[in-house]
Parts: structure tokens; C-alpha cells; sequence
């Protein structure tokens, strides 16, 4: 009645959990352009986008994936050995051990008439798996803990599905073993199926599973009689054998059992078996009802995204498809940091103090972004650099397993947060290259806001940015501002200018315009200048600083070496840093 109600209560949690989880993929967006998608119309256009894929030459393709990336795992195994195997020995074992063992009564008992858990191959297969489940959980503890692979994160939902995992893996083992020294599960198992009542025959039989199947008798010891073993083969032929194979076939819980039998009576006298048992229901039941609420449910989510991917492709599937998508992507992440091992942005967290830099910790905050759970200003600011710091090269989406578009995401997200009002100022900066790239792809009427807005934020503090002919005076200089430029070689160089010009001169910047002093306020070489004077503000103030290419020409060509194009970085550095220290000082104690 127990297992029962529940079984019931936890696959009722799940089928709620799984329709919630699945519905979040048509109800939540991300991106400016996926908001203004109503949910009747994904859903719409999800049923026609699977339809028209499954019933076309596309067909070949999805198989070709399902067989080669959902399946055999290539993508994993070609990147890493060991991890390909830790996913394979759980995934494969956990699937195995899922359909055949858990949902025996209607996959096993259907397929195979015959069917018992306790014959072979059944019983042998049964240990098979999940031993490949241990095996896999083994490897996973062994990467994250103590081969300590470098940016491998691990995050509460990696704690959980390790100790799931193993709480239900290691519980049937050791309930396996339980079951076979037990003298009170013989005694069951004798009155089920021998219904012996003859004390002889019940001594012959109990003598022949002690010696043969490991059981544990308070009754017969070793040595046994022949006569008295062969008569109790005789009943058990008769009464067993059909649905008890030896127990050694199980291999596991033989070893268990072996390992435990001098304490086996103690043990069976503590209904070991029982609570043993209880444990691994109850995590069976407890895994499987959070299941679409944790990490685990990417079993569903990752083989969809990695099919979805093989047929969907941006400008020709249906832009409400690709809404849908990504917001199944999210699930669909393994937290496997594949993305962040191979991130050539992610050198920048060795200075930056944001998880949100590392692709797989991004993948957490978007999920809260997209499901509009309430984030602070900081929080926000937060997710909107990590997500701006990216030099968009895609290996993070060549590298996913998952097959998450993780390019697209970063730039859809970072469009929607850029309109919330936080000025960026990595927009100012040779990040936002890809984003001209992609300017047809983002919102045209708010395209230019946030650069507006990183500028306006820093001409907050500058106000030579604001009046380009305001006349400064010599107690404007700050001693500190050249000992703060001279903290890197390259920027110290400007000691070396003597202002012959030449940086201005070769400036492509300054030769787009008619009058460069008007719309500039500094050229390059009066910014060199002001550095070496000390003059804060106006070297910071200059519009010179934010229109740079970074084509380091006027470096290239300084006969002095100065380091021109280095220096305008640190002083851009400056600035924001002036920006942010503000932002501190007027925040609320």
C-alpha cells in the first residue's frame, strides 16, 4: 500500500512537474523580438516546425543525431574521454537500469513473458547497469573533486544529482545484498512458492540456499550432509529454480553479501532489508517527482535541443521556433563547464569578481532573468557584463554537448538587458564589434541607447565631455594621475611624446572630420600631452577617447614608441573606474 501510494503521489509530482516545466519553453523569452510573440502562437508554430520536420527528408538528419550525439555521445567523446565515459556509464546505465528494473512491470514483464527480477539475464543486467550508474558517479566525484579541472564549477543542483544518484544506486546494492543473507526473506520466499510444512524437507531446502545462495540460517551451519543437500536441490528444482537464478550472477550484491555475512543475522534481526529498502524507494520517488524541477531533467531537455539544433537554422525557422528553443536550451544545459573550459573570454573572471563571465554560471542567472523571478540592480548589472564580456567566437557553442546555440543567447540577452537602462561600459569598448556586425538583428530604434547612456554616465564625471572649451587652470593637475597610468609599462610610455603630431596625423578618426578639435575635444597627441601634465580631467574628458578603432596606427608610426593606443585603454579604464567608485560612494549604506 505504501510503495503504492507512493509511486503514485510521485509520478503525479512528476507529470505536474513535467507539463510546468515544458510549458515555461512557449511562456518565457528571451530577447527583445521573442517578447512580442504571444504563447498561442509557439505552440502553434512549434506543432507545424515538428510536423514539417519529421515528415521530410529532414528525418534522416534528426536520426543521424539521435544515433550519433544523443545516444553514442560523439560530441562528448571527442573532446574528452573520460568524461564521455562518466556520461555514457550514467546516462546509458540510468536509462537501462530505468526501463528495465523500475518500470518492470510495464516494459520487462511485457516484452518478456517470463519475466522475473530475480532470473537471469535479468538479475546479472540488473547489477550490469548499475554498476555503470556507480561507475559514472564515481567519475563525476573524481573531476569535480579531486582531479579539480580548472573553471569546473560545482553548484548546489551538481551536489544533488551526485547524491541522488548515489543514495539510489548504493541503497539497491546494499538492499541486494540484504535480500540475499537474509534468513527472514528465505523464510518469505519458502512459504510463497514451496509451501513446505515437513520439517526435513524445510531443513534440506534451508541447507541448500545457505551453501548455494549465501543465505545466512540461524538454523543449519556448514558442513552440510550430501544427502541432505541433494534433497533440497530435488525441492528447490521443483519449487524455486524457475524464478531464482544463483545469486552470484548478481555480482554486486553478492560481493555485499559475502563482505556482510558474519554480521548477516545481526543485521536481518535489524530488518536491515527493510530499511534499506524504504531509502531506495523513497529516493527512487524523490528523485523522480524533482526530476523536471532539477538538474536531472536535461535527460529530456538535451536530446530535444541537440534535434532541434540539427534542423533549425536563424533567418529561415520560424522566429517564434527559435523563441522556444532557447528557452528549452536553458534546461537543457548539463552544467558541464564545457563551455566555460573552452571560453576565450574567461580569462577576464581572473580580474572581474562575476561568476557571470563563465558561460555555464550564465546559464543559472538567464534562467532567473527569463522566468522574471525579482533580481536586484546588482544582480541585473551583474548578468548584463558577464553577458557583454564575450569576444563572440563561438567556441562555446561548437564545444556544447547539448547543442546550445549559446552565441545567439549571450546577444539576445544582452539586447534585452541593455534597454533596462544600466549603462554598459564594455558597449564603449572593442566588445561591441560583433554587436555593429549584428546591428540588423537588434531592436532599430533602440540600437543607439546604450551607448548613449555609457556615455552620458561617464560625461557625468567628466565635465570637459559636456564644455570642450572650458579653460582649465594648473590647479587642476592631480599628482596621482601619472603615477596611476604609470602601474603598466605600455601606458608609462607616455613620458617619451614631445608632440610632433604624428599619432594625429595618421588617426582615421580625426581625418573623418572637417574640424576634429569641435567634435573630438582632444587629438591623440594632446591627449598625451594632458597625461603627461596631470591633468585628469581633460585627458579623460576627451571625446577621442570612446571613437577610437583601436587600429593602432598612430602606435605603430610614434617615432618616440609611445604606446598610444595603450594608453587611450587606460584612460578609458580610468573612466569607468571614476564612473563606478561614484556609483559606490552615492549607493545607500
Amino acid at each position: 500500500m505504501f510503495f503504492t501510494v507512493s509511486l503514485y503521489v510521485a509520478l503525479a509530482v512528476f507529470g505536474l512537474g513535467l507539463v510546468y516545466k515544458t510549458s515555461t519553453w512557449f511562456r518565457y523569452s528571451i530577447g527583445i523580438e521573442a517578447e512580442k510573440i504571444p504563447t498561442s502562437v509557439r505552440i502553434s508554430a512549434g506543432i507545424k516546425g515538428i510536423a514539417a520536420s519529421v515528415f521530410s527528408a529532414k528525418i534522416a538528419t534528426l536520426i543521424k543525431v539521435f544515433v550519433l550525439d544523443v545516444i553514442l555521445q560523439i560530441k562528448i567523446l571527442r573532446q574528452d574521454f573520460l568524461r564521455w565515459l562518466m556520461h555514457i556509464c550514467i546516462y546509458i546505465g540510468f536509462i537501462l537500469l530505468l526501463l528495465m528494473h523500475a518500470l518492470d512491470n510495464f516494459v520487462s514483464s511485457a516484452l518478456f513473458t517470463d519475466y522475473y527480477s530475480t532470473i537471469n539475464p535479468f538479475m546479472f543486467l540488473r547489477d550490469l547497469f548499475g554498476a555503470m550508474v556507480i561507475l559514472g558517479v564515481a567519475i563525476a566525484v573524481y573531476r569535480r573533486f579531486i582531479l579539480k579541472v580548472p573553471r569546473l564549477e560545482t553548484n548546489a543542483m551538481d551536489y544533488y544529482a551526485i547524491i541522488i544518484l548515489a543514495v539510489i544506486m548504493i541503497s539497491g546494492v546494499l538492499l541486494e545484498g540484504a535480500k540475499i543473507t537474509s534468513y527472514t526473506e528465505f523464510q518469505i520466499m519458502m512459504e510463497d512458492y514451496a509451501g513446505l510444512d515437513d520439517e526435513a524437507a524445510i531443513e534440506a531446502l534451508e541447507s541448500y540456499w545457505a551453501e548455494y545462495f549465501g543465505v545466512v540460517s540461524p538454523n543449519v551451519k556448514a558442513p552440510f550432509d550430501e544427502d541432505v543437500l541433494s534433497q533440497g536441490q530435488e525441492i528447490h528444482e521443483e519449487s524455486c529454480m524457475d524464478c531464482h537464478s544463483r545469486p552470484q550472477w548478481a555480482f554486486a550484491g553478492y560481493a555485499v553479501a559475502k563482505i556482510s555475512k558474519p554480521i548477516a543475522l545481526a543485521l536481518d534481526r535489524a530488518q536491515s532489508a527493510t530499511i534499506l529498502w524504504y531509502i531506495h524507494f523513497l529516493a527512487c520517488f524523490i528523485g523522480l517527482a524533482y526530476l523536471p524541477l532539477s538538474k536531472m531533467f536535461h535527460i529530456f531537455a538535451s536530446p530535444l535541443s541537440l534535434l532541434a539544433n540539427a534542423v533549425m537554422q536563424k533567418g529561415k525557422s520560424d522566429p517564434a521556433n527559435i523563441a522556444t528553443r532557447q528557452i528549452m536550451e536553458l534546461d537543457a544545459c548539463t552544467h558541464c563547464c564545457t563551455c566555460t573550459l573552452n571560453c576565450s573570454a574567461g580569462v577576464f573572471f581572473e580580474h572581474f569578481p562575476n561568476t557571470n563571465i563563465l558561460p555555464s554560471e550564465k546559464i543559472l542567472s538567464i534562467k532567473y532573468l527569463a522566468a522574471g523571478k525579482p533580481l536586484s540592480a546588482d544582480e541585473l548589472r551583474h548578468i548584463q557584463e558577464g553577458v557583454y564580456l564575450c569576444t563572440n567566437c563561438s567556441r562555446c557553442t561548437v564545444a556544447c554537448p547539448a547543442g546550445i546555440n549559446l552565441q545567439d543567447l549571450w546577444f539576445n540577452v544582452r539586447e534585452s538587458l541593455l534597454q533596462k537602462g544600466y549603462p554598459e561600459f564594455f558597449a564603449l569598448s572593442p566588445l561591441s564589434f560583433y554587436r555593429g556586425l549584428m546591428k540588423e538583428d537588434a531592436d532599430k530604434d533602440t540600437y543607439q541607447k546604450p551607448l548613449d547612456q555609457a556615455r552620458e554616465a561617464i560625461a557625468d564625471t567628466c565635465e570637459l565631455m559636456k564644455i570642450q572649451d572650458k579653460i582649465l587652470s594648473l590647479s587642476g593637475i592631480d599628482p596621482g594621475f601619472k603615477a596611476g597610468l604609470s602601474r603598466s609599462d605600455q601606458a608609462d610610455t607616455f613620458l617619451a611624446c614631445f608632440g610632433c603630431e604624428t599619432c594625429s596625423t595618421v588617426c582615421p578618426v580625426v581625418a573623418s572630420y572637417d574640424n576634429p578639435r569641435a567634435a573630438l575635444g582632444l587629438l591623440p597627441h594632446q591627449i598625451m600631452h594632458s597625461c603627461g601634465l596631470g591633468l585628469k580631467d581633460l585627458a579623460l574628458g576627451s571625446n577621442m577617447l570612446w571613437y577610437c578603432l583601436t587600429c593602432y596606427q598612430c602606435q605603430e608610426r610614434c617615432p618616440q614608441g609611445v604606446s598610444v593606443t595603450d594608453i587611450l585603454y587606460e584612460l578609458k579604464n580610468a573612466a569607468v573606474e571614476q564612473v563606478k567608485e561614484r556609483s559606490n560612494q552615492e549607493k545607500p549604506k
